[in-house]
């Protein structure tokens, strides 16, 4: 569940933000440019490493951006690293050239960086504006040699969940619909929900959703989801992207007043290395096409279905036609 984690981080707090990725597991960086991998292209227009945080969506994604910059013409791996801790230092010096990234989460941890770990919680950057998340991330990646390309539709986000037959049986469609219902819900989250402006209290202000309680069942776990399945509990915190809610009869309630972050996909890149006109452009490509469905999708086919990711990858671009080769 790391990239439920992810998500976790940006929006429960900022000790879990800036610490998000550091039990996913993976390998530290290790590789030279051209070491490490899955090579790919003829490398006529340079090398470029493309690193990838160790869970199953960022894996993904790095593959979709390797194969559309080794189609470019350009020589691409993928490595894996253990967290954002380690990879971003790496994107700064250059061994990392791209990494996928979330609009909020990357703003507010550079923001923790730059300004302090209180930072994020006393002085946010990011909102659920992703035009406004996205200037303020930039304004904070540029004097760090970072260049921020154009986000996409794709967001993966914290989201909340109810069985299908909860939502049928109250006419749920949105959070405000549960608010407006006044039903007592128990949550299955983190224990940290109870206090998070995101979570129970941003529910309750936001929505009027009265929470009757938390179940520390954690974030989008299957036991969590099994909790709302059963009727033990009737909300669970997941996230925008969670493949595996329809297994379980779950459905997401619309955050229909933007309760959340804007943690919309982007391409983070070296300046120096990748910010070139070239690039921005193979890469938004994907941008303009991926959505969240499709990301969803791309995570069930890996996680359920155990497609590799660069096969996942790669049968997604050339169902949209950006493969050439």
């Amino acid at each position: 569940m790391c990239k439920t984690s992810r998500v976790a981080g940006a929006v429960l707090g900022v000790v879990a933000l800036v610490g998000s990725l550091a039990a996913c597991g993976g390998d530290s960086l290790e590789q030279e440019k051209d070491g490490g991998g899955s090579a790919a292209g003829s490398g006529e227009k340079g090398t470029l490493v493309v690193g990838a945080a160790a869970f199953t969506e960022s894996k993904v994604l790095a593959e979709l951006y390797a194969q559309l910059l080794a189609d470019a013409g350009y020589k691409t791996s993928v490595t894996t690293v253990k967290n954002r801790e380690l990879y971003e230092p790496s994107l700064e010096n250059g061994e990392i050239d791209v990494v996928p990234e979330y609009a909020a989460t990357v703003a507010e941890f550079l923001n923790a960086k730059v300004n302090g770990p209180k930072a994020p919680e006393d002085e946010p950057v990011a909102s659920s504006d992703v035009a406004a998340t996205v200037a303020a991330l930039t304004k904070l990646a540029e004097p760090r040699g970072l260049k921020v390309l154009d986000a996409g539709e794709a967001v993966d986000q914290n989201a909340f969940a109810v069985s299908r037959e909860f939502a049928e049986k109250n006419s749920l469609k949105t959070l405000s619909d549960l608010g407006k219902s006044k039903l007592k819900v128990k949550i299955a989250a983190g224990d940290e929900c109870e206090i998070r402006p995101f979570c129970a209290p941003g529910l309750k202000k936001t929505y009027g959703i009265e929470v009757a309680g938390v179940d520390p069942k954690g974030v989008g776990t299957p036991q969590a989801k099994q909790a709302v399945k059963d009727g033990e509990d009737q909300l669970v915190l997941t996230t925008t992207t969670d493949a595996t809610l329809e297994s379980f009869g779950l459905v997401l309630l619309e955050d229909d007043k933007k309760l959340q972050n804007a943690d919309n996909v982007l391409p983070l890149v070296n300046a120096r290395d990748a910010g070139g006109k070239e690039i921005a452009e193979v890469l938004g490509k994907l941008s303009d096409v991926l959505t969240t469905a499709d990301l969803t999708e791309l995570n069930r086919s890996v996680d359920a279905e155990r497609a590799k990711p660069e096969d996942a990858a790669r049968d997604y671009l050339r169902s949209k036609g950006l493969l050439e080769k």
